[in-house]
């Protein structure tokens, strides 16, 4: 015997709800990546490859193009990090990357 079938207004409800999980699952595991938190901030060499590694990420709801709202400056915990908030252009979801600028060592 075949499952109920749902009116089509119910199926759509249902399947943003499913698509809402899967999203909310993406980010909270981009919290786990590097840059998803201060504690594990992307390391670039200068400050100039932060704007497009940024502008080159993806979001995690509907893979749209993210456009960049903010780039400044925090300390965190002793360090100088580099913040870029994010939204995107599509759907309007936020998200944070943080970056640690290393400076090269001189030998």
């Amino acid at each position: 015997m075949a499952g109920k079938r749902l009116r089509p207004r119910a199926e759509r409800r249902q399947a943003a709800r499913s698509e809402d999980r899967i999203a909310r699952g993406r980010e909270r595991l981009a919290r786990l990546d590097p840059g998803g938190v201060p504690e594990r901030p992307i390391d670039v060499e200068s400050a100039s490859q932060i704007e497009p590694h940024a502008a080159a990420t993806a979001c995690l709801r509907c893979e749209g193009a993210n456009r960049l709202k903010e780039h400044a400056a925090e300390i965190v915990g002793g360090d100088r990090l580099r913040i870029v908030r994010m939204e995107c252009a599509r759907c309007g979801t936020k998200r944070d990357l943080w970056f640690r600028i290393m400076t090269p060592l001189l030998s």
